[in-house]
């Protein structure tokens, strides 16, 4: 079985689109797919780690103009859709000339796209989150909660096209369905506390997460932070915590549950480790990082799975410490974790395999 991944990843775009991939990719590839990436060369591009985790990724090269106007997101594509799709067939025909499944992850990617390409590939598989444009696909995956969700793509993808909508087929790490099942439901007051903002946090909560939390003064609690020692505020993390005995500071980890696993309420973003977290029933403040994690999260909380405190560039001191401080006072977060813990149970991208190879 051919599968072909077109996906990208970059300091605007993030890694999510393309750590989900590699997610999904690892669970085809146990099944004897053969898998190639097809991704372009975007500053901050994540084609290496691709190699790394062993998978061919045929690079493209970034153009030097772009004049798509739509769809929302065209200016993350690097090329103009035409050429993208040209490059892309080429790509595909190099390597045998037609693709079983062709699985797409990029929000600048639309029909005109996905129809242009049907002579590449037996299926297509559109991965989304935004529902913001129309998809010529026979699958559409997206992961998120919706309170719309049930009608969130009509209008949107061809009669006929099957809809994997919500948490039970989000694409995480097996260690998470692994950790579902052995994880306690946390009992009794606050202990431990887990943060985690993603490789990029441009806005540095990561650092107001911490200074917040020392403002409370709460040596019995335990604080994790794991953050990239690429950040440019690393060191002055490191430092601002050099005294703190019970705030320790990781480096890039290969998985997040061992920790979230141990953690009683996290602090984070509004981006895929919402539904890491969900799966190890773990409570957390969420702070989103984009605008379409802003809706995410207002559903979310509003049937109580997390507490919402805003965007990231509206969150101060005083509204984050405020939230640490009323969790914390909590006698039992259990019934909390208990919420959260249902919502999602890790298989997700075993059951978007399962899917695909029904259809060869």
């Amino acid at each position: 079985m051919k599968i072909v991944f077109r996906t990208d990843g970059s300091k605007l775009i993030g890694q999510g689109h393309v750590m989900r991939c590699l997610t999904l990719a690892d669970v085809l590839r146990k099944r004897g797919a053969e898998i190639n990436f097809i991704c372009r060369e975007h500053p901050g591009h994540l084609c290496d780690l691709i190699a790394q985790r062993g998978f061919a990724v045929n690079r493209l090269p970034l153009a030097n103009e772009q004049v798509d106007h739509l769809p929302l997101h065209a200016g993350w594509l690097g090329a103009r859709w035409d050429d993208d799709v040209e490059q892309t067939r080429q790509v595909i025909q190099d390597l045998g000339g037609m693709a079983d499944i062709l699985i797409v992850d990029h929000y600048a990617i639309d029909h005109r796209w996905e129809k242009a390409l049907r002579g590449s590939a037996t299926r297509i598989l559109a991965i989304d989150d935004l529902a913001d444009r129309v998809h010529d696909c026979d699958l559409l995956l997206d992961q998120n909660f919706f309170s719309d969700l049930s009608t969130r793509y009509d209008g949107k993808v061809p009669p006929g096209c099957l809809t994997l909508l919500g948490p039970h087929y989000a694409l995480l790490q097996p260690v998470y369905a692994e950790l579902h099942s052995q994880v306690e439901l946390r009992n009794g007051p606050v202990r431990r506390i887990f943060v985690f903002f993603g490789g990029a946090d441009t806005e540095n909560l990561t650092g107001l997460s911490v200074a917040a939390f020392q403002e409370l003064g709460r040596s019995d609690i335990h604080m994790d932070v794991v953050m990239t020692e690429k950040n440019a505020r690393y060191l002055g993390i490191e430092k601002a915590i050099e005294r703190w005995s019970n705030i320790r500071l990781h480096g890039p980890l290969p998985s997040l549950g061992s920790l979230m696993a141990k953690a009683d309420f996290a602090i984070g973003a509004g981006g895929a480790t919402v539904w890491e977290r969900f799966c190890l029933g773990l409570p957390s403040v969420v702070i989103s990082l984009a605008e379409n994690q802003k809706p995410v999260c207002e559903d979310l909380a509003s049937i109580g799975l997390i507490r919402y405190v805003g965007h990231q560039k509206e969150v101060n001191m005083d509204v984050l410490r405020n939230a640490v401080s009323s969790i914390i006072s909590l006698s039992s977060v259990t019934n909390w974790a208990r919420a959260c813990h249902a919502i999602c149970d890790g298989r997700g991208a075993e059951r978007v395999a399962n899917l695909v190879h029904e259809g060869t």
